[in-house]
């Protein structure tokens, strides 16, 4: 686009070099390119009323009445995020008949109140419930990198990544229950970020599991990932966090449970940002938590996202069974086999996993690993169930740790460019978001050095 980040554009709309009606077409023109994405980024495409919000903006800044200083600034949505008369669909066809929205949903709602404009609704994984990012019914949108192969943009936020890192808006809200919000972002070469659970409200969002759910954005910085949070939480009037100097901070490198199965280029990439971390001062510690081992033991009856999941979907699934992906479909039926002695002592294995590592973790700035330890997979290689199944498992495997743990995460890009997409991964305190955002943001300035 025109402006790369959130900050920039605001800056040109402040001085009047760019309008919001301008910033609305050319994004709308990206979306509309033949030649792109943006046929399997988006669902629907809201262009009326963007032109209509845009041209609201304009006059409202000429009268020296905008609601914010982000007013104007475009963005897409998942398609889980209610609004007002739209229906939800959340990727799937089996609610093509369901009631439009009553309401927007309040994380929506407050970045339209400071004058965000919404071009329409992003491509997801069906019913948020995969880390691949393949949706049957709306087709599967293409990682940024190796077009020509046609690679996975991650999931289940998909089209919200392939979107932001093609311009087609300047950032987009997803969701993250294992990852969704970070494995897109890393597997198109974003930002992904992914706050504490239930620090930004989930009404008006279509669930996939209420323990583990959070809402956040994938943008092209940090910076801008931190505008949207501050809007979407109700943090907009907390003051700033200085971003600090690396010198000193102390960073947890984890071996064992998140150190296989890496691509050459994951290791190559996130090795050097290391190295780069502790020349710029930081204390790096190669850290062991055993108690990450017990974390599978503790999900392998179907964890939490199964039986919340099957709570959901119960009715829907006796009536429009056949809509459903079947891939999706069987891993919503292994809630129904859970029983309530399962669920009971997956909740304490959460609490006693979650205290042993807040524990080990004491005095740590934040963790450190890749994101995904692979490269974008080809689409084609997992058409075969069982590839699909293990690709899926490897790509959740490191982000799901912060969603079971309660805590903040998020990706940055840490490649070289032309080099294929690699997420750098910080893990945070429960409600530590400003400290981790401002502790991102000098990491993503010192990963920018030439």
């Amino acid at each position: 686009m025109s402006f790369q980040t959130i900050a920039q554009a605001a800056a040109a709309l402040g001085s009047g070099s760019v309008t919001a009606s301008q910033l609305v077409e050319e994004a709308l023109a990206r979306i509309g390119d033949p030649a792109g994405e943006g046929g399997r980024a988006f669902v629907s495409v809201q262009a009326s009323q963007a032109r209509a919000a845009a041209r609201a903006v304009d006059a409202l800044r000429g009268a020296g009445r905008a609601p914010s200083i982000w007013a104007g600034i475009p963005i897409s949505i998942k398609d889980l995020y209610d609004q007002a008369g739209e229906v939800t669909r959340a990727g799937s066809i089996a609610l093509d008949d369901a009631s439009p929205a009553i309401a927007t949903s309040p994380a929506v709602a407050r970045l339209e109140r400071a004058g965000f404009i919404v071009l329409g609704r992003t491509n997801m994984t069906e019913f948020a419930f995969s880390g691949l990012g393949v949706n049957p019914h709306y087709g599967t949108p293409r990682s940024p990198w190796d077009r020509a192969v046609g690679r996975l943009p991650g999931g289940s936020s998909s089209g919200a990544a392939v979107a932001t890192a093609d311009g087609m808006g300047f950032a987009g809200l997803g969701s993250d229950t294992g990852g969704s919000c970070r494995i897109p972002a890393a597997l198109c070469g974003i930002v992904g970020w992914k706050p504490t659970a239930r620090r930004v409200p989930l009404d008006g969002v279509l669930p996939l599991s209420f323990s583990l759910d959070s809402l956040g954005p994938l943008a092209r910085s940090v910076a801008c990932c931190d505008v949207l949070d501050r809007v979407m939480s109700g943090d907009e009037a907390r003051q700033d966090d200085d971003v600090p100097s690396l010198r000193g901070l102390r960073f947890a490198i984890l071996d064992a449970y998140v150190a296989e199965g890496w691509d050459s280029h994951v290791t190559a990439a996130f090795e050097r940002a290391v190295s780069r971390l502790s020349a710029a001062g930081a204390v790096m510690e190669r850290l062991r938590l055993p108690e990450l081992a017990d974390i599978p033991a503790a999900n392998a009856a179907g964890g939490f996202t199964a039986p919340e999941a099957w709570a959901w979907h119960r009715d829907l699934v006796g009536r429009k069974r056949e809509s459903y992906d079947p891939r999706i479909l069987a891993r919503i039926l292994r809630g129904e086999r859970m029983t309530a002695a399962d669920y009971v002592e997956l909740v304490q294995a959460r609490a006693r996993i979650s205290a042993a590592i807040a524990r080990r973790l004491k005095g740590f700035d934040a963790v450190v690993m890749p994101t995904c330890p692979i490269i974008p997979p080809a689409i084609a290689e997992v058409e075969e169930e069982a590839e699909y199944n293990r690709i899926n498992l490897l790509l959740l495997r490191n982000p799901s740790i912060a969603n079971f743990l309660d805590r903040c995460a998020i990706s940055i890009p840490c490649h070289r460019p032309d080099d294929p997409p690699v997420g750098f991964m910080l893990m945070g305190e429960h409600m530590g978001d400003r400290r981790l955002l401002a502790i991102s943001a000098a990491v993503e300035a010192m990963l920018a050095e030439v």
